[in-house]
């Protein structure tokens, strides 16, 4: 394939073209089809179903794909990740959009830097991958509400995933920004998305039989005209098939994949088949084991998949970092939220490094493409830099000074009904509640996801989904209560995606008794945050600090900077920012040990870096070249 280029309002430059076009013919009376650019002339049927096989164009086609979601690497990195893709034997790229992090706000919408999805995919053009897109609105994808705005939960009455009117409307508005730059991209107008997939998973959700018609129509309504795909795991296949959208399926074992296929021969008769997510590792949640998935049994699986005539994509070949808070969380029985790393024991690890799976994949397809492949890339340089000191501190109570205004209210707001951020409430981060007691007793309310309860500035302990009271020491006259509540990650997959608002959710009760007037700090930390604490702010860090606390020091790096991972031993829980840019969660319960530093984001020279610790701080941070991800656990 080669590079292009399309702009997104082409109606004007076509039209002036198709005029002189026109003018050219009657001048010269020469012939039609001759004047067609050739990539437009081959370019009418776009990827379809023909009984058993896909068709492009003519010939039959067998989609060999890989996800990489651009929002979870380093824009640098995307060329090294998607040539690997390329070298490994695969021809298409699946991605999915993340509605939340391109509308952080109504009506505000960010597709530069990291979000830059039409570079990512015109880059996929460029290497010579196909895309098949999954816009949502609804992802999944392990990631906080499931890459739905957390905006969307100020209405009360809110029904994600549905056709109510509050949801829908902004639905609209979304897919109005966003489909005006993916149908550019699409096949038939030269570009490389040959199938968009309409929503996620939904037969496991279901609640509404007019949303996915809602959902199919408003793309075509915006010019989708590719081929529309509909997936689901083994719960929700049953419901999750809808007329005129070719059904997919997701699975992880050769068992799944016969009664997969056996239900969808008898609901789609013979139609093409296709794996649109073989998990090739899974994702791991604080305080549980680290997932693997031997190699060798990922090669006998997708050698059956193929061997029963189905297509398949590999979910995930590259899984890479949840930097910042994007993180989602599973809420079955026991809430758990997901870690920093979406490493996924995938294709391609975090740091984008091969794996025994890629080789055995790569030989793989490369004995049944037919063609030579390319050669692979060269692997990223990583380096372990020496130790650092964090020299310099600001505890949080001192930082409350120099922090925007807090929220006054009578009653306790949750984060995202807060009437900060132009009226957008707060999405990621940590919220602090503050009000005065003046007798001791038991504290009891709903903490959405932890609460460290302060008696001043002195910690008593937490509130969580398993604590939810916790006894007030005996205090003397009136006295500050405080709790720090973090937003540890929504629910992205589940039936209580509706109930993922954050913070203090309703009353606080000391004794029974509601408390009152409460001033609130969002603490959401983005690089507006920062920016507040001048170097005049930081004080020498005092024998015995007082926790929580912001902490600074300054890695000095003389030459060209390179991948490593930071190692925080010593360190308790808490949040890691390089030159603004948030890395994520650490905390020691694991089953992650590092947080991937690209190199990417580090500056030759100084590097500022910033840690924000809640309870305990070691005496440096180590470097490491590779990741440390704890304790291992086979999947079934």
């Amino acid at each position: 394939m080669s590079k292009w280029s399309v702009g997104r309002k082409p109606s004007r430059t076509l039209g002036l073209l198709l005029l002189v076009i026109l003018s050219y013919l009657v001048l010269r009376r020469l012939d039609w089809y001759n004047l067609v650019p050739a990539w437009l002339r081959h370019r009418q049927s776009g990827l379809q179903a023909n009984g058993q096989h896909f068709m492009l164009e003519d010939s039959t086609f067998w989609i060999f794909g890989g996800s990489v979601h651009y929002f979870r690497v380093p824009k640098e990195y995307w060329r090294d990740r998607l040539l690997k893709m390329k070298a490994c034997g695969l021809n298409t790229l699946t991605t999915y959009v993340p509605w939340n992090l391109h509308e952080p706000e109504r009506g505000k919408f960010d597709f530069s830097g990291n979000l830059d999805l039409e570079a990512f995919v015109l880059m996929a053009a460029e290497i010579g991958l196909w895309v098949i897109l999954r816009p949502g609105p609804y992802i999944c994808s392990e990631i906080d509400l499931g890459g739905l705005p957390s905006w969307l939960l100020q209405d009360s009455g809110m029904r994600l995933r549905t056709t109510y009117k509050g949801f829908t409307e902004a639905v609209d508005l979304y897919f109005d920004h966003l489909m005006s730059r993916v149908v550019p991209l699409q096949y038939k107008h030269g570009g490389p998305i040959i199938a968009v997939q309409v929503e996620n998973e939904y037969g496991s959700y279901n609640r509404d039989p007019a949303y996915m018609p809602y959902i199919k129509k408003a793309l075509e309504d915006r010019g989708i005209v590719e081929l529309l795909l509909t997936s689901d795991n083994k719960d929700g296949l049953q419901k999750g098939v809808m007329d005129g959208v070719l059904a997919t399926i997701n699975l992880q074992s050769q068992h799944e994949l016969q009664l997969l296929t056996n239900f969808l021969l008898s609901v789609q008769r013979v139609q093409p088949k296709m794996v649109m997510e073989y998990w090739t590792g899974w994702f791991d949640s604080w305080g549980g084991p680290h997932n693997i998935l031997d190699s060798s049994e990922v090669l006998k699986t997708v050698s059956a998949i193929l061997d029963a005539g189905s297509s398949i994509n590999l979910y995930m070949f590259h899984g890479g970092t949840n930097f910042g808070f994007i993180n989602g969380a599973m809420h079955f029985h026991d809430y758990k939220s997901d870690v920093t790393s979406y490493d996924y024991d995938a294709v391609l690890t975090e740091a984008g490094d091969y794996t025994a799976k890629y080789f055995k994949l790569r030989s793989f397809f490369g004995s049944i493409s037919g063609v030579p492949l390319p050669p692979q890339p060269d692997l990223l340089p990583k380096i372990a830099y020496e130790p650092l000191s964090l020299n310099f501190y600001l505890s949080l109570w001192d930082a409350l000074q120099y922090m925007e205004e807090p929220v006054n209210s009578e009653k306790p707001v949750n984060m995202e009904n807060l009437p900060i951020n132009n009226g957008n409430g707060q999405s990621f981060g940590y919220t602090l509640y503050e009000t005065t007691i003046a007798s001791s007793g038991v504290l009891s309310g709903l903490v959405r996801d932890r609460g460290q309860v302060f008696v001043n500035t002195v910690s008593i302990g937490f509130l969580d989904y398993e604590k939810k009271k916790i006894v007030i020491p005996l205090i003397q006259g009136y006295t500050r209560l405080r709790i720090l509540v973090e937003n540890r990650g929504r629910v992205n997959y589940g039936d209580n995606i509706d109930d993922q608002r954050k913070g203090l959710i309703g009353n606080i009760y000391l004794n029974d008794s509601p408390l009152k007037k409460f001033r609130i700090y969002s603490l959401d930390m983005k690089k507006s945050f920062f920016q507040r604490f001048s170097v005049d702010k930081w004080s020498p860090i005092p024998a015995v600090p007082t926790f929580p606390a912001f902490f600074l020091g300054v890695l000095s790096i003389s030459l060209s900077p390179f991948d490593t991972f930071m190692k925080l031993e010593g360190w308790e829980k808490g949040v890691v920012f390089i030159n603004g840019q948030n890395l994520g969660r650490y905390w020691n319960i694991g089953p992650q040990e590092t947080l991937y530093l690209p190199g990417a984001w580090l500056d030759q020279g100084i590097n500022q870096v910033i840690v924000f610790e809640e309870k305990m701080a070691g005496p440096v941070i180590q470097f490491t070249e590779t990741p440390h991800l704890g304790r291992n656990q086979y999947l079934d």
